[in-house]
């Protein structure tokens, strides 16, 4: 998935709309985190992550946001 070694440090959330899929996973490289969301094809979106509440919100938030759209949750 990554071009870089990472390793993922947490899972914060699977989400599925027919056949397709997303989650939200925070990466470790190195010394930083990084937070992505990503599909079997594609990474589609990869940010800086601190392990803060604000940063968790945010990715709570963006899993709200793609349920009130239809997303569901995968087991």
């Amino acid at each position: 998935m990554h071009a870089v070694a990472a390793e993922r440090v947490a899972l914060l959330w699977q989400l599925a709309w027919n056949e397709d899929r997303l989650w939200c996973s925070v990466y470790r490289h190195q010394e930083r985190l990084e937070l992505t969301v990503e599909s079997r094809q594609a990474i589609i979106v990869t940010e800086p992550f601190d392990l803060e509440p604000r940063a968790v919100a945010r990715a709570q938030a963006l899993r709200d946001a793609l349920k009130r759209r239809g997303w569901k949750e995968a087991p």
